[in-house]
């Protein structure tokens, strides 16, 4: 067999094998030379009985080299397939996100109804706590007409019990001279008359009644209740004042507690306060008239009446209730706006009922009144001989005329004497 060499011009070496009759040996020395070079290999294949003999093309592994830009190429494929995946996972994600909406729409627009339901719930409530805010108001103002009515009330339930006891007064004086009459008519010592008829008054006006003319020391038992003892004047303006307050000279100390205060303390035929229990009492039953008398040391005397003054009891503090001005001293209970000592509580060193916010007066004044914040009047102040400078703790009655030289001098004026009477503002002197 016979090898020729054909040369392609894609640059292939073909060997075309023949049957030459060559020995083996040149064939095999052939083959060696030309198996290096040959890519394709062309040889005879088996004759056919018409004797057509074909050849055998033996082709080797196809290898292409892509340049450089094809590789290039591949990547941005891969990358634009990725691509093209994230995409439709958001698209997906995106249509997931879209019925979530849709859904949530609905339940906004259901909600809504709601909401109107919960705003009109709102404007209900903000109408009802405007309605509990007025109630409250309401309340405060009652309360406070309440302690004020509380006085009238007293007052007004009393006036029927005062005109009870002119009336029980009237018909024991009845009484009493009737037994005289009959005493007078024994012939002999009668042992009924022998024995007094123990008396029981109200105040010092039934004293008067009853014929006493003398001022001193008399029992009273007001509203029917215990007795003690009380200084009665029946000398000034037709008589029958019960004496609540005195001040003569420096024997007694008013810088006192809130219990010395409660329940009275001095001397009662020089300087003393009653007690404010007392003083409640003797208010309470019957509709009182207060008057106040002030002197100074220069002899010039004074005084200041009160149609009405009443005192409530300790649980109420002593509220003071004091109207009706008249006479030559001032209202100075009645001052200011801001100096107004009616309605006011009663104030002691150690009890701050007052209106001042930083400190107790009583305690700054060193007596016990009714402090508003602080004061224009307070007659139970020490008591000085004459003329003072420092703090105003001394009596002080704010619409004295103060002489303008111990103004000018900054010095405060002093009282020689101060009394506080009461008695039944219904009182006829006989």
């Amino acid at each position: 067999m016979k090898t020729a060499l054909v040369f392609l011009n894609v640059g292939l070496i073909v060997c075309i094998e023949k049957p030459l009759g060559y020995g083996i040996s040149s064939f095999k020395k052939t083959e060696n030379k030309v198996n290096g070079a040959c890519s394709i290999k062309l040889k005879p294949a088996e004759c056919s009985e018409d004797k057509n003999c074909g050849y055998q093309v033996n082709l080797p592994p196809l290898t292409i080299q892509l340049p450089k830009q094809s590789k290039l190429l591949e990547k941005t494929v891969k990358n634009l397939n990725s691509l093209t995946a994230t995409v439709n996972k958001m698209k997906n994600k995106w249509m997931g996100e879209k019925k979530k909406k849709i859904t949530i729409d609905s339940e906004v627009a259901d909600s809504s109804e709601v909401n109107d339901s919960g705003l009109e719930n709102d404007d209900r409530i903000k109408v009802l706590e405007e309605k509990v805010t007025k109630l409250v108001v309401s309340l405060r103002n009652a309360k406070n007409q309440i302690k004020v009515l509380q006085g009238r009330l007293e007052g007004m339930s009393d006036l029927n019990l005062d005109n009870m006891m002119i009336y029980i007064n009237h018909e024991l004086s009845k009484i009493n001279s009737t037994v005289n009459r009959l005493n007078n008519k024994c012939f002999t010592t009668c042992a009924a008359a022998s024995q007094p008829i123990e008396q029981r008054f109200q105040d010092c006006s039934g004293y008067y009644y009853r014929g006493y003319r003398q001022s001193g020391i008399y029992k009273i038992a007001p509203g029917f209740n215990e007795e003690f003892p009380v200084y009665c004047d029946m000398q000034i303006l037709g008589g029958g004042w019960t004496v609540l307050q005195a001040r003569k000279d420096m024997s007694v100390s008013f810088n006192r507690s809130w219990e010395d205060y409660k329940k009275g303390f001095g001397n009662l035929s020089t300087s003393f306060w009653l007690g404010n229990d007392k003083i409640h009492l003797l208010t309470r039953s019957r509709n009182m008239t207060l008057r106040i008398e002030l002197e100074d040391w220069e002899g010039i005397k004074e005084f200041a009446k009160y149609d009405q003054f009443h005192i409530a009891n300790e649980s109420q503090f002593y509220r003071l209730t004091i109207k009706g001005y008249f006479g030559t001293a001032g209202d100075a209970m009645h001052y200011s706006k801001h100096y107004n000592h009616d309605q006011r509580y009663f104030t002691t060193r150690d009890k701050d009922n007052d209106r001042y916010p930083s400190g107790n007066c009583g305690a700054y004044y060193a007596s016990g009144w009714w402090f508003d914040a602080c004061m224009s009047a307070n007659l139970n102040g020490k008591y000085y001989r004459k003329s003072y400078k420092g703090i105003r703790n001394g009596i002080f009655w704010g619409t004295w005329n103060t002489p303008k030289i111990e103004t000018l001098n900054g010095y405060r004026h002093a009282f020689k004497s101060v009394r506080m009477l009461v008695r039944p503002i219904a009182f006829v002197e006989l």
